[in-house]
């Protein structure tokens, strides 16, 4: 069993103060195989962008990677492992290593226990195989898995797969050992007060980040309290944090600065959390039910040559009409938020062996 209090201090510390964590891609070639090369590549990019975290195994990467006749999830998350450990070694930095978590209690205990035997430090529990059971039943899940490796709360948007989690579930979360913090992606404001509101009144030491990629800068911005006990969601855990994961890295930090000074949030600020959200639809393409999500991530990273195409598992998952043209009108409308500079100076030496 791994514990919380096995995460190197450095590390435990950087996550919980905030930080940055890409839910990163799968990288395939033209041939629709895994390309080392490319997932070796993208960790490269984010470590050199300054990540405090890498989440594998997750939404991005593409929940296929489980199926057995694709059989991808052990190679994946084992290389992707090994390629975070030599190039923190080669940068002298550490990350926090996150692997999703998913299925039924059987499926998800195997899962964990790869996880914690292959170096990672905390896994990202999806709950969407629940999606018929009671709260006590899920919750029951989420104890056994915790006894396994330390667990990160999803609370996972209804549209992809999620489910309404009341805030009686999240407060009976808070209360597990082992939970080292909750990932709030429901995409929803009253959801994400639930799960808030529900850390907070635990007075438990867990670390909210947002998930919610159509309203990162204000829930990083927001001081929340309830009956007089504060809270701030630190960081973020997101698949939009994936690209141009630099000036993510940058934005946090001029956050950061902001909100542990106590200084007003400059209007320029809010200008930019609503051009934030807007690149996110062009990635996310909401207009078409995040059909085009991870084929939106692709498009942006292969444009900046840091994956070999677009292709995803599923040959049905592509790009929707017009996102081609979205994307390339926010990358235009926001040359501030881009990292094209960073990559093209630095892509040679992380596609390097």
């Amino acid at each position: 069993m791994k514990n919380i209090s096995d995460i190197h201090s450095s590390v435990l510390a950087e996550f919980r103060r905030g930080t940055v964590i890409p839910a990163q891609p799968l990288a395939l070639d033209s041939e629709r195989k895994f390309s080392p090369k490319y997932q070796r590549a993208l960790c490269r990019y984010y470590l050199d962008s300054g990540v405090g975290g890498i989440a594998v195994g997750v939404h991005s990467t593409q929940f296929e990677i489980r199926n057995k006749e694709i059989g991808l999830f052990e190679p994946v998350l084992r290389q992707t492992s090994q390629f975070i450990d030599e190039w923190s070694e080669r940068t002298d930095r550490r990350i926090l290593k996150v692997g999703g978590i998913c299925g039924r209690t059987e499926q998800a205990r195997y899962e964990a226990e790869f996880e914690a035997a292959h170096g990672y430090d905390a896994g990202l529990l999806s709950l969407s195989a629940f999606a018929g059971d009671s709260i006590d039943a899920m919750l029951e899940h989420c104890r056994e898995i915790a006894k396994i490796i330390p667990i990160i709360g999803f609370y996972l948007q209804p549209t992809i797969g999620g489910r309404i989690l009341p805030y009686e579930f999240w407060r009976e979360f808070a209360e597990i050992d082992n939970v080292l913090a909750v990932k709030m992606a429901p995409f929803s404001r009253y959801c994400t007060l639930d799960v808030i509101r529900a850390v907070a009144e635990s007075g438990r030491d867990i670390t909210l980040y947002t998930g919610n990629d159509d309203n990162i800068v204000i829930d990083l911005l927001t001081e929340y309290s309830f009956g007089g006990r504060k809270i701030r969601v630190r960081g973020g855990l997101l698949g939009h944090w994936c690209c141009w994961t630099r000036k993510a890295v940058e934005l946090l930090r001029e956050i950061h600065e902001v909100t542990d000074n106590g200084r007003s949030i400059p209007p320029e600020l809010l200008t930019r959390a609503a051009q934030v959200t807007d690149s996110n639809a062009a990635f996310f393409d909401p207009l078409h039910g995040f059909a085009g999500c991870i084929p939106g991530i692709h498009e942006v990273l292969h444009r900046q040559g840091l994956l070999p195409g677009i292709l995803c598992l599923n040959p049905k998952e592509t790009l929707s009409p017009g996102q081609t043209e979205e994307i390339t009108r926010v990358h235009d409308a926001y040359p501030h938020l881009h990292d094209d500079d960073f990559v093209r100076a630095n892509l040679e030496k992380w596609l390097a062996d």
